[in-house]
């Protein structure tokens, strides 16, 4: 697999078209971390790592009157073409109805986060 992380976001858009309860995905340390910030953003109901016959993401999706949480998530830095960014050069995404998800030196953080703490990073992805 080329890019785990267009692999889990793929993943979620499929169950959310399908209008599944859940998804799985095999773990990592960004991924979970990943999914772990969109919980606490409130996208994403709970993730919770399973140990099977290997390590696997156990993501519960959100939806609010039968629509999902998330309606837009893409993957914005990819392993051919890295995007990077400064903290002065981010801008509110969707004016600030959504958001974009950095790796920083200090961790992955929300648009918002990297603008207080003024640190940028690579953009991993942003959702809406």
């Amino acid at each position: 697999m080329t890019d785990p992380i267009a692999d889990l976001l793929t993943r979620i858009r499929n169950a959310l078209l399908r209008g599944k309860e859940s998804v799985s995905a095999p773990h990592s340390k960004i991924k979970h971390e990943l999914l772990k910030l969109l919980a606490k953003e409130g996208y994403i109901l709970a993730v919770k790592k399973v140990k099977r016959d290997f390590s696997e993401l156990d993501i519960s999706l959100k939806y609010v009157n039968d629509e999902s949480a998330i309606r837009e998530i893409q993957r914005e830095s990819k392993p051919g073409l890295r995007k990077y960014i400064s903290y002065k050069d981010l801008k509110p995404y969707k004016g600030g109805l959504g958001m974009k998800i950095l790796s920083t030196s200090k961790g992955l953080k929300t648009d918002k986060e990297a603008i207080k703490d003024q640190l940028g990073g690579e953009v991993i992805c942003r959702v809406f």
